[in-house]
């Protein structure tokens, strides 16, 4: 018997009992679906968490202050100490110091309200240095950002952010506008293009100061001090050397030999995009470990379903021998009917898990990654399980003697 008569007889069988194998083809198609899912999550989980990361800035480290000890000796966490200053910025712009630094922002930020007429809206107010746009990677899509000129001499300018331009004013043509923040006034000179959130906060709610009104108007309290210092390395290959430029030039500027006893802490991208992707990628594995195990089930069903088929076919079987079949065509065409099983749910649960992977992203706000090679290895390992199901029943039918399987009833 050549393969078309195989596949023909072998597809006649599968369609005899269609409810049977229905069924038989949901374990798997179940299986597939929810392992492209979960793959699809943990790839999108990461892309997610590599693209906030990546929102903060280009090639970029950030050096945080140290702990804090109040009057009666309670220490405060990492960054709530006052350790950093626009100093320290000022030396790591130095060439001299670190020629892999291209850039250097410090930001001092504290949440209060921003009134426009009769309406108000807290937010966080940031203050920064000029070169913040630039080594944020940010840009402004309305208006313009304040100049250095502005910067030293306090002008009261604000840049908004595109939401909060949008709470205050129901609108981000608002430049030329005045809002009030405190009891100062200060001019609306532009709106930053969206940037979304990031892993701690709102990216586009954010009102944009100059450091020195911050220091004068806003914070108020030892305006010396920041609470970031944003480092933009010259390119991601040099990343690396401006981190030790940048980790020597402060332990020389607040007098520490000894690294260990540094009272900032520098953390990279990269370091942040590590950790993220190997806690998603753990998670990954195990759920997909989890989710495999229903193709294991399907695997179960399949052979269950052929053993079945084996048992109530056994007079074709023996008919079939008598005149002439051999053992090997016996078991090619069982072994065809498994694989066509398993085929057939790895197809329909690939398009399934696909179809999931459009929808899902609108109903969970988080974005499912469907990658290629998932695909074709879940269909590639549907049809394995069909064949790998099917060869003890195939085995079990090739085996039937003639004599016996024509006397069965």
């Amino acid at each position: 018997m050549n393969w078309n008569e195989t596949l023909h007889t072998s597809w006649s069988a599968i369609r005899a009992h269609t409810l049977r194998s229905v069924l038989t083809v949901l374990g798997i198609l179940i299986g597939i679906a929810a392992v492209i899912l979960t793959v699809g999550l943990g790839l999108g989980t990461q892309k997610d968490v590599s693209a906030q990361i990546s929102a903060l800035g280009s090639n970029l480290l950030i050096v945080s202050p140290g702990s804090s000890t109040d009057s009666s000796g309670v220490r405060g966490g990492f960054g709530s100490g006052t350790t950093l200053t626009l100093s320290d910025a000022d030396a790591l712009s130095s060439k001299v110091n670190a020629p892999d630094i291209a850039g250097v922002a410090a930001e001092k930020s504290t949440q209060t309200s921003l009134v426009y007429g009769d309406t108000n809206w807290t937010t966080t107010v940031t203050g920064v240095t000029n070169s913040w746009l630039e080594v944020r990677s940010r840009t402004v899509a309305r208006g313009s950002f304040f100049t250095a000129a502005q910067q030293s001499s306090g002008a009261r300018v604000v840049v908004l952010g595109s939401e909060t331009a949008q709470e205050l004013f129901g609108s981000e043509n608002v430049v030329g506008q005045s809002v009030t923040i405190g009891s100062t006034t200060y001019s609306v000179i532009g709106v930053l293009a969206s940037a979304g959130s990031n892993t701690s906060s709102n990216l586009d709610d954010v009102a944009i100061v100059p450091m020195t009104t911050a220091a004068d108007d806003v914070i108020g309290t030892n305006t010396a001090s920041v609470s970031t210092i944003y480092i933009q390395a010259a390119d991601a290959d040099r990343l690396r050397a401006a981190y030790q430029e940048a980790q020597s030039v402060l332990l020389n500027a607040h007098a520490i030999s000894n690294s260990d006893d540094a009272d900032f802490t520098i953390s990279s991208q990269d370091a942040l995009v590590s950790t993220a992707t190997s806690v998603y990628q753990t998670l990954t594995v195990l759920l997909t470990g989890i989710a495999a195990l229903s193709l294991l089930v399907g695997g179960i069903g399949v052979m269950n379903i052929m053993l079945v088929s084996v048992t109530e076919r056994t007079r074709e079987i023996g008919l079939r021998k008598a005149i002439g079949a051999p053992p090997a065509a016996i078991r090619t065409q069982f072994l065809v009917e498994a694989a066509i099983l398993g085929l057939t749910g790895g197809v329909l649960g690939s398009v399934l898990g696909v179809a999931a992977a459009l929808v899902l992203p609108v109903l969970i706000g988080s974005s499912v990654v469907i990658s290629p090679v998932a695909l074709v290895l879940s269909i590639a390992v549907s049809l394995a399980i069909g064949l790998v199901f099917g060869v003890y029943p195939a085995a079990r039918a090739a085996r039937l003697a003639p004599i016996d399987a024509l006397r069965s009833e």
